[in-house]
């Protein structure tokens, strides 16, 4: 997972991993002084090494890619910077790492490779998968399975058609309002939000939270 900062680094044999995640920056020069910030806490480790940079890279432009291997390189003293499409490869192993999450197999899926931002409402008649977050002030509705590969912050339904066995799961939960089929849950203001996936689902005429550990995540 991302550190809280939203860059995770990682050194082997080959190089230095370093993920990005952008929805966590205001802007490009935002990330690049955390970045930079971290790498020099470990320069002497890292000079001469060879950078692997994981990043969307629909979320930087062309400048803004020469400025980040030009700082990267004059500042760290790296040999080489390679980026490589974070996006891409999530959308290669996002329909894999979904079903391993809760082993959904039937039925139709809709994907969304993105964070469902506040305002936005993606209603669906099947489950649902994103990869990414549903903020706060954003709605999710799904006839099945809803399953996010990030955080839950906003509103989110499964079950729409009246199926009580849809079940709502998340890496974070965090919801304003969960519900499937008829039955609507509010979060207590008062408990302390776990870190680890959870599952939601109706167990005797209510909506119950439990722990979800699958075998392995993205990231």
């Amino acid at each position: 997972m991302y550190n809280n900062d939203g860059i995770l680094i990682k050194g082997n044999k080959d190089g230095i991993n370093t993920t990005i995640n952008m929805n966590k920056f205001a802007c490009f020069e935002d990330m690049m002084l955390v970045l930079i910030k971290k790498l020099s806490k470990g320069k002497h480790f890292y000079k001469g090494t060879t950078l692997i940079l994981r990043i969307d890279l629909k979320s930087i432009n062309k400048k803004e890619v020469e400025v980040l291997k030009q700082e990267l390189l004059t500042k760290i003293g790296l040999k080489d910077i390679v980026l490589e499409d974070l996006e891409k490869e999530i959308e290669q192993v996002g329909e894999k790492e979904a079903r391993v999450f809760l082993g959904v197999y039937e039925g139709k899926t809709k994907f969304i490779r993105k964070t469902v931002r506040g305002g936005e409402c993606i209603n669906y008649q099947g489950n649902i998968v994103i990869v990414g977050d549903i903020n706060s002030g954003a709605e999710v509705y799904a006839a099945g399975n809803v399953i996010v590969l990030g955080r839950i912050k906003g509103k989110v339904s499964a079950g729409t058609n009246g199926n009580a066995k849809a079940v709502i799961a998340a890496f974070l939960l965090q919801p304003e309002m969960l519900r499937i089929a008829d039955i609507i849950a509010m979060p207590p203001d008062d408990i302390e939000k776990p870190s680890y996936p959870e599952l939601a689902k109706i167990k005797d005429g209510l909506i119950i939270v439990e722990p979800y550990l699958p075998n392995k995540y993205i990231y």
